[in-house]
């Protein structure tokens, strides 16, 4: 007789688009791939209240650690993670949505720390981040000298703050929007540059000051997003990649994101203490 799988228990803040994608995906699939919710949260219950069982319901994510979720995956505001996610890590696994509140220097020792001091991992999903292991191991042996990455869009698919949001004509063309540090674009566009923080996380030779990254607004961009990915390293040695991921006027999110996720997801278990992009 086979050994009965070991399931992972998920908890999942946050039900917008991508959290719904995977409260779905853990739904239908999750039996084959070893996980089942151990909770949802939101903000708001009415929507949860279509779809989620009252059992798996968390009205108050301070009570997140009753549930006892293996991990628990951050899909909705980078506010949850500066306020909950080291206490989250001294519970369980965390796997970390929007990366783009590590650029704060303090919040990111912070989930560090807590992974270490409690054996738990800190996963941040690659996304967009294509090569993203091999920039890692670039930036782990040495020889990783420059990161710059490019993310082009329809202005409708941005969500700015105020410094960098522009009024846009449908005819406006491509426009540079911010080219420096992802550091100081982070706090700027928290729900698009993820990717970028991603890359950061991905090479701390670098670190969020070292990378940079470049958004670009362009009208011309009404099916897909464009990320492109430039690595250099010593001798002459450089990378260039372009990944276009199709995408809906006004969506933060391109479709490939989801999938992106989902497989981060499932290798999420047995890398204690540490911090791991997936």
């Amino acid at each position: 007789m086979a050994a009965r799988r070991e399931m992972t228990r998920v908890g999942i803040v946050g039900y917008g688009h991508l959290g719904q994608h995977l409260v779905a995906r853990i739904q239908e699939e999750g039996g084959a791939v070893g996980l089942r919710l151990a909770f949802v949260w939101n903000r708001s219950t009415e929507r949860l209240r279509e779809t989620v069982t009252p059992d798996l319901i968390l009205t108050d994510l301070r009570e997140f650690a009753e549930r006892g979720a293996d991990i628990i995956v951050e899909v909705c505001h980078p506010d949850i993670v500066r306020e909950h996610g080291a206490h989250f890590l001294s519970h369980s696994d965390f796997m970390v949505g929007s990366p783009s509140v590590l650029s704060d220097p303090e919040v990111e020792k912070r989930l560090r720390d807590a992974a270490m001091h409690h054996g738990k991992t800190l996963y941040v999903p690659s996304g967009a981040l294509w090569g993203a292991q091999d920039i890692q191991r670039m930036s782990d042996s040495g020889t990783l000298q420059a990161l710059r990455i490019r993310m082009s869009k329809h202005p409708s698919c941005f969500r700015l703050g105020p410094e960098l949001r522009r009024d846009w004509s449908e005819g406006e063309g491509r426009r540079v929007l911010f080219s420096g540090p992802v550091r100081d674009l982070c706090p700027l566009a928290p729900n698009n540059v993820n990717s970028m923080a991603a890359a950061a996380m991905a090479a701390p030779a670098l670190g969020f000051g070292g990378v940079k990254g470049e958004i670009v607004s362009d009208t011309g961009l009404s099916q897909y997003h464009v990320v492109e990915i430039e690595v250099t390293g010593p001798n002459g040695f450089s990378v260039t990649t372009v990944r276009r991921n199709p995408a809906e006027l006004g969506a933060v999110t391109g479709r490939a994101t989801y999938q992106s996720f989902w497989s981060s997801l499932l290798v999420c278990q047995g890398h204690g203490g540490r911090v791991f992009l997936c």
